[in-house]
């Protein structure tokens, strides 16, 4: 039997996050509610680190045609890749704003977004630390992206 394990490390707030992580979410939040979240009202930021420590943000991006719409992640994974060709990205910080107020944990990226990010570790054969977190400082910390997507699909299966 095969099993799988998912590690994080959990912090409650972001003073407890070192200087370089708690920069990486706070540019994340100082963006969160710039995208375009017309239908749902929840909004994603998402900061990429490059290994030259350059910072670039993406946001959600919703259409009334939902499949159109793309992801704060993927945004910001597209932005990093066209501002900084050939630079690795290091780390992404993912917060959210729920205006339902249901959720008060970090949320993990949806199943195409640790698909992209998966992909991305492959280009640059080079892990990226996820920094999961929410508006009141819980933040969650993935070593490697691809441990939230462990029976991937990739290049080599083609």
């Amino acid at each position: 039997m095969k099993q799988i394990n998912i590690e994080l490390e959990t912090y409650e707030s972001l003073q407890d996050l070192t200087r370089n992580d708690r920069t990486l979410v706070e540019a994340a939040l100082k963006r969160l509610g710039t995208g375009h979240a017309p239908y749902s009202q929840f909004h994603v930021s998402a900061a990429c680190e490059s290994a030259d420590g350059e910072i670039w943000i993406g946001t959600n991006q919703e259409n009334a045609s939902y499949p159109v719409g793309i992801c704060a992640e993927r945004v910001a994974l597209s932005v990093s890749n066209m501002q900084a060709p050939g630079q690795a990205i290091r780390s992404m910080a993912i917060v959210y704003r729920d205006p339902s107020g249901r959720h008060h944990d970090p949320l993990a990226p949806c199943g195409m977004c640790r698909q992209a990010l998966s992909e991305q570790t492959q280009r640059q054969e080079a892990p990226i630390r996820l920094l999961l977190s929410n508006e009141k400082g819980a933040t969650w910390i993935c070593a490697d992206a691809n441990s939230l997507l462990p029976l991937s699909f990739s290049l080599k299966d083609l």
